[in-house]
């Protein structure tokens, strides 16, 4: 039954449209002859004119439905559905203007009839659909919506300013906009003024409050505006008492609450990504999708942060099969719940599976025959790992050497690690031992290469990812939530930081590079290192005063900032290069390489062993002797070494 009031409301809305075009083209024969000439109309019997209007209506609807117009969609309609209007007006005012010549109903046939013909019913066909539209938008009134002043008077200001006036019920009101060229000011959009630069956001306030509309909120709705200049704006907002948010993408827009209302516009807060101003990278996705399409994937740590973005934008590029495995069933629920809505066409195998049990990663190649592996399964959380040393070792190093001999043995095209900076003159456990891992990926890679066949292996370093698990931004907000204060270990402790996404596509743009192995410098022919280019290092402190604002809060009044100290294992400043390292450019915008330091294949695969049995054993002291003796860089303030053991030379 609402099946049937539902057609039948759709089809009585469509004959109203249709029965409205008639009678507007009934209406536009008369008018236009009245334009024309108005003696000549008053000369004419009516009946005959009637006649004719009656004709010309029945031709306007045949050319009508032929253009599809009465299936516009008005509310959204744009110039494209306004040609296909006019169109249809020319070609049936054109049409009926010929067959009255044809048949001496005008004695005087020129195109100065049809051509005034058309445009009288276009006129009446438009004026009652604008009519609508107008209709259907609403400014509302001064004390019903937020005064808004819009950062950015580009196509984000428009698709913002076109959302509101189709609101029923808008909660903002529009008082200015402020472009990035100061030269602007003054001009229009949708009858909104460009009151200033981004650049002078202060002026821009006075000059509103002068005219009784000042603004109580400033919406970004440019992407452009971020860095520098957004914390600019901040500023000024601060000092002003005015909020800033920023518009969501189209995708972010919440769906309309009935059918034909427009989208819901809600706001979202500042995000610290916007800040910090990662420049984009140019990324050759074509060569991606080549290296990915019709192949066999699998993702270890599929469910952390780095791994799910790998697994996304895999699933993007066309694989034969995606597998992803994790030993955290939530996480791989997650990820897999995610790619089974995001990406349904995509083959996919979700497996429980601890990269430290050989057997099983053995399996796991055996069944699957990955032919393209990310490595991301790690423990990373320096402290719990420097806790927890053994649990390290038997992670990072051990289980990325059972992943890299499994992808060896079953004739895996590439294994790509990914690695840290804090293996660089590591500290801490979890740096020593993915260190260990570089170590042993390099020296395959350079077996492999010195054979002329087998697995290639690709090590990618990099920093800190924004918002990962356990890392400072997650915090912070959690801290925020609880109204503070945000703890910070050092006030000069500086890291590097980067989005996932841009983390993630530079390792599919190193994976080409080295798979595909042209135009490489000679270190990446010797085992070398793939490092992201992460920008400047950020200090912590600073990241924190950054949330608070973004909070709407001011530091050290509203939400205070402690010091707590530096924890085990950790560093003031991260690294990306070792000093004995030497770093060339890698031949792709974002990806630099260390030309490594390489270690014998069997003396690496020893300590392994060593280290290993050690750890299983609960020996931690001596699993972490012959780290340092692998890693004489590795130095642990605080902590004795424990037991001594027979660490293999170097």
């Amino acid at each position: 039954m609402r099946l049937l009031e539902r057609l039948r409301g759709r089809l009585t809305r469509s004959q109203s449209v249709l029965a409205a075009d008639a009678a507007a083209a009934a209406l536009s024969w008369p008018a236009a002859l009245l334009l024309a000439d108005p003696a000549a109309l008053a000369a004419r019997p009516v009946a005959g004119t009637a006649a004719e209007a009656a004709a010309f209506a029945l031709l306007a609807v045949i050319a009508l439905l032929a253009a599809r117009v009465p299936r516009i969609a008005w509310r959204y309609a744009g110039l494209a559905d306004l040609g296909r209007t006019v169109g249809a007006a020319g070609a049936a005012a054109l049409a009926f203007g010929l067959a009255l010549a044809a048949f001496g109903r005008i004695s005087a046939f020129t195109p100065f009839l049809p051509a005034l013909h058309a445009l009288t019913l276009a006129a009446l066909l438009l004026g009652a659909r604008a009519a609508y539209r107008a209709s259907q938008e609403r400014t509302p009134a001064p004390g019903e919506a937020t005064p808004v002043l819009l950062a950015g008077a580009g196509d984000g200001a428009d698709l913002f300013l076109r959302a509101l006036a189709r609101e029923s019920r808008p909660r903002y009101r529009v008082v200015g906009l402020l472009t990035a060229d100061a030269s602007t000011s003054g001009r229009q959009m949708h009858g909104v003024r460009v009151e200033g630069s981004v650049d002078d956001v202060p002026h821009a306030l006075r000059k509103l409050a002068r005219k009784g509309h000042p603004p109580a909120l400033i919406v970004v709705t440019a992407r452009e505006i971020a860095g520098a200049r957004l914390e600019r704006l901040l500023d000024a907002a601060e000092e002003a008492g005015v909020a800033v948010a920023t518009m969501p993408r189209l995708t972010e827009l919440r769906p309309a609450a009935r059918e034909g209302d427009a989208p819901t516009l809600t706001l979202q807060p500042v995000a610290i990504e916007d800040l910090l101003d990662r420049p984009q990278r140019p990324l050759d996705r074509e060569a991606m999708a080549r290296l990915v399409h019709g192949r066999r994937v699998l993702v270890t740590g599929a469910g952390g942060t780095i791994g799910s973005e790998l697994a996304r934008q895999i699933a993007g590029l066309g694989p034969a099969e995606l597998v992803l495995a994790d030993n955290s069933e939530y996480a791989l629920y997650e990820i897999d719940l995610e790619l089974s809505e995001a990406a349904p066409d995509v083959p996919r195998v979700s497996l429980i599976a601890d990269i430290r049990d050989r057997d099983r990663m053995v399996a796991l190649f055996a069944r699957h025959r990955p032919e393209l592996v990310f490595h991301a399964a790690a423990l990373k959380h320096v402290p719990i790992v420097e806790a927890n040393p053994a649990e390290g070792v038997l992670t990072n190093a051990v289980g990325t050497r059972h992943v890299a001999d499994a992808a060896r043995a079953h004739g895996t095209l590439a294994m790509v690690l990914i690695s840290t900076d804090k293996a660089v003159n590591p500290t801490s456990v979890m740096g020593a031992t993915k260190r260990l891992a570089e170590m042993y990926c390099q020296a395959l890679d350079l077996k492999a290469r010195a054979e002329g066949t087998g697995t290639r292996f690709v090590t990618v370093r990099f920093g800190n990812v924004l918002g990962s698990t356990g890392s400072v931004v997650p915090l912070f907000r959690r801290q925020l939530e609880r109204g503070g204060p945000l703890t910070v270990t050092h006030p000069d402790m500086r890291r590097y930081f980067m989005t996932v996404r841009e983390a993630v596509g530079l390792v599919l743009a190193a994976t080409v590079l080295r798979v595909k192995d042209e135009g490489l410098p000679e270190a990446a022919r010797q085992g070398g290192i793939f490092v992201l280019d992460m920008g400047e290092p950020v200090k912590i402190v600073d990241l924190a005063r950054r949330m608070i604002r973004l909070a709407g809060l001011r530091p050290e009044v509203d939400v205070a900032i402690r010091y707590t100290g530096l924890r085990p294992g950790e560093k003031l400043y991260e690294e990306l290069f070792h000093g004995r390292e030497t770093l060339v450019e890698a031949g792709a915008p974002g990806l630099l390489m260390a030309a490594p330091r390489t270690a014998d294949l069997a003396l690496v695969a020893r300590a392994m062993d060593e280290a290993g049995a050690a750890a299983r054993a609960g020996r931690e002291g001596a699993a972490l002797s012959v780290l340092a003796a692998l890693v004489p860089e590795f130095t642990r303030p605080g902590h004795a070494q424990g037991e001594s053991s027979a660490a293999p030379t170097m």
